[in-house]
């Protein structure tokens, strides 16, 4: 099996006259952790919505685990199981049990049996550190026990790579760590993961690559040392600036 997972050339998506993506070259290891930064509307979202094709690219090229999501006959179904995806929202099933939640694709999509989905379900909750929780709805969790189950129900999938779109930004503060604490633990098991993040301080720790994107470009990628430590362009040094300064209060990003 090829050391690469993810690997995305000449990438470009625009909504109408807008350009979100402007020729994207990405290339992800297997087992590594990639930490995407970058100001509100720079493209971070979108490139990882076009990497199990959420948003169908305008040009480029996508494989993922040597299957080529942009080619016109691939079967996207079939290569999505393998695409773990982690919303900002937590988009659980509302009216279903958290167990529920967590096996209902597994027997619909993989057409496991309701013993073995189950099983899968419960191991994956003890990962995340709610097996208390199976028989629990979701509305009677807080916003970070549903984005831990969320994490489950990905992982219950069995993916080869883990997306995940700000997962903790609509949490509240007290909230966050529990998630990271769980991104971290699988960071550790080897699992590639794609992180569209705001959290600095997670990502100097546990990235193994950092990508800067502004204006739809990658204006700096390398390890999270050098360009959350040490920025070699005028830009990234802006943004993290403003970013790891909680005392600068001058027009910019949003944090």
């Amino acid at each position: 099996m090829s050391d690469v997972c993810v690997e995305i050339t000449g990438l470009k998506k625009a909504f109408g006259s807008l350009e979100v993506l402007k020729n994207i070259d990405l290339t992800v290891n297997r087992g590594d952790v990639v930490c995407i930064i970058g100001p509100s509307g720079s493209g971070k979202s979108t490139l990882l919505r076009c990497v199990n094709l959420l948003e169908e690219p305008n040009d480029g090229k996508i494989v993922v685990n040597g299957v080529e999501l942009t080619d016109p006959d691939v079967d996207i179904d079939s290569a999505r199981t393998k695409i773990g995806m982690v919303f900002q929202g937590f988009n659980l099933f509302s009216h279903l049990n958290v167990l529920a939640n967590l096996t209902v694709a597994q027997r619909k999509v993989l057409k496991r049996s309701e013993t073995e989905s189950r099983e899968i379900a419960l191991h994956n909750l003890e990962r995340v550190g709610l097996s208390e929780k199976a028989h629990s709805m979701p509305a009677q969790l807080s916003g970070g026990q549903q984005q831990r189950v969320a994490i489950a129900r990905a992982l219950s999938m069995n993916p080869e790579v883990m997306l995940f779109d700000e997962p903790t930004s609509a949490l509240d503060p007290e909230l966050v760590g529990d998630v990271l604490g769980v991104m971290r633990q699988l960071a550790d098991e080897g699992m590639t993961m794609l992180v569209v993040t705001h959290e600095m301080q997670f990502a100097r720790e546990v990235a193994d690559k950092v990508i800067f994107m502004d204006g739809g470009y990658i204006v700096e990628e390398g390890p999270a040392a050098e360009v959350i430590g040490n920025p070699q362009e005028e830009r990234t040094q802006l943004f993290l600036s403003r970013v790891l300064d909680p005392t600068h209060h001058g027009p910019g990003d949003p944090a």
